[in-house]
């Protein structure tokens, strides 16, 4: 297998459209992963690289977990596939369950998808049904959040708020964005900034301008992890839910990379004190092992829309998809809870945060770190960017890592670390220096003492 990876030709890979990726950059330098193991991703010249993003904030138990392989062909070779509609299997009612029990408060409907971008589209327009029944039909705006990710899907770059995911499509969905909580003065805040909590007064100017009885809900990342981990202020997220119930407005929580673990709780909802009315989850659900994600909803959401269903055999919410709680995924999902609950990940990540944090502001000061942001088990790092090119020396800084042997995520002008729950002490230790090191080396600094 690896030797196949590192002898592919030009030719077969010309054929794969890659997403998210430079294809240019890539295809004349490529970057092929043939294995991975704990912590560890394995390229194709067999080099161990530590995977400081739990693959794309995914595999926080680590790889190859053989629990997940195990159940998964156990699955396979029970019950491959199931009729999505219509029709149900043990393992999706079971799955749920264990959500619905897991989740904050009275949250305890789900409904499955694929991926946080189906999620993120599943609650939209489940926010819509629900005003419609409500007998409110003129209630569809969906407010996002600059700088917030939502997914790729058409719902998600109208909401998303990252101009270059949607700069090249033209017209999407019409959605208004509250500002980010990026701010200056809280630069180098060590976890929960102090300021901008007013931020979420915004809120109310946009009620003023479209008025209530147009605005289905806000949707917004308890923490914006793709646009570079930025932590919202202390009190922030209270007070938009302060507003969202003043208003009549449904709040969201988009929790793909926040639930089970990330922040050292099992949502960010936990960490922030706050029940939104849906939480959207994937990545680290079946820790990146199939793909698979979900809505999960207020009681109050799933009765207005089920109730006004009419006869018994009329569908109440006409969307879904052909894989929504697969078998297969639906095992690898138990089997990473399993291993979240048996082996106390989660407290594992509370307990190691402060360690991660000393680690990663230890880097203040050194050469293009214009600030660092954390909280739990993340961090993001604002880069210095060359005149007009802000992506360009994240990536070089990224490039030279990986020869150093940890893989990092680039983007825009930043440096993300996104590191697995198993993460040991050790490793944080390498990863920073390696970072440290990186960084003198690109400015022509020597390290001293």
């Amino acid at each position: 297998m690896t030797q196949r990876a590192s002898q592919l030709s030009p030719q077969p890979m010309d054929a794969l459209w890659m997403p998210y990726t430079a294809n240019r950059q890539f295809k004349s330098a490529p970057r092929m992963i043939t294995g991975a193991q704990g912590n560890y991703l394995i390229d194709d010249s067999g080099r161990k690289i530590f995977d400081g993003l739990s693959g794309l904030w995914t595999c926080g138990a680590g790889h190859n977990r053989p629990e997940i392989t195990e159940a998964v062909a156990k699955q396979l070779a029970t019950l491959d596939y199931a009729p999505a509609f219509q029709y149900g299997h043990n393992l999706a009612f079971e799955l749920a369950e264990r959500l619905a029990a897991m989740a904050p408060s009275d949250i305890n409907k789900v409904f499955f998808t694929n991926s946080g971008s189906e999620a993120a589209d599943t609650a939209t327009k489940m926010a819509r049904a629900y005003w419609r029944q409500q007998g409110q039909p003129t209630k569809t705006r969906i407010i996002g959040r600059a700088k917030g990710y939502h997914g790729a899907s058409w719902g998600g770059i109208s909401f998303g708020g990252i101009g270059a995911n949607r700069k090249m499509y033209g017209p999407a969905m019409e959605s208004d964005h509250l500002s980010h909580t990026l701010l200056p003065q809280n630069a180098f805040s060590e976890g929960i900034p102090a300021q901008g909590a007013n931020l979420a007064d915004e809120l109310i100017e946009m009620v003023a301008l479209h008025d209530a009885s147009n605005i289905a809900a806000v949707i917004v990342e308890p923490m914006s992890g793709s646009a570079g981990v930025i932590v919202p202020p202390a009190g922030y997220l209270k007070r938009l839910r302060q507003l969202c119930d003043e208003h009549d407005i449904l709040l969201i929580f988009d929790e793909v990379i926040t639930g089970f673990g990330r922040t050292g709780d099992l949502f960010g909802a936990n960490t922030f004190d706050v029940v939104p009315d849906m939480i959207n989850v994937a990545k680290q659900l079946t820790n990146g092992a199939i793909p698979m994600g979900a809505v999960l909803t207020r009681q109050f959401i799933y009765d207005t829309v089920v109730d006004a269903g009419g006869a018994p055999y009329n569908i109440e919410l006409p969307h879904g998809y052909t894989y929504s709680g697969h078998p297969v995924a639906c095992a690898a999902a138990m089997a990473s809870l399993d291993i979240l609950e048996q082996e106390k990940l989660v407290a594992r990540v509370a307990e190691l945060s402060p360690y991660f944090e000393q680690g990663v502001h230890s880097l203040k000061g050194m050469p293009f770190i214009n600030d660092i942001r954390n909280l739990g088990f993340a961090a993001g790092f604002t880069i210095e960017s060359y005149p007009g090119e802000p992506a360009r020396r994240p990536f070089e800084l990224a490039m030279k890592l990986l020869e150093k042997g940890f893989y990092v995520r680039y983007g825009g002008d930043t440096l993300q670390l996104g590191i697995p729950f198993t993460t040991e002490k050790s490793e944080i230790d390498a990863l920073i220096n390696a970072m440290q090191d990186t960084l003198m080396d690109a400015h022509g600094m020597k390290k001293t003492g």
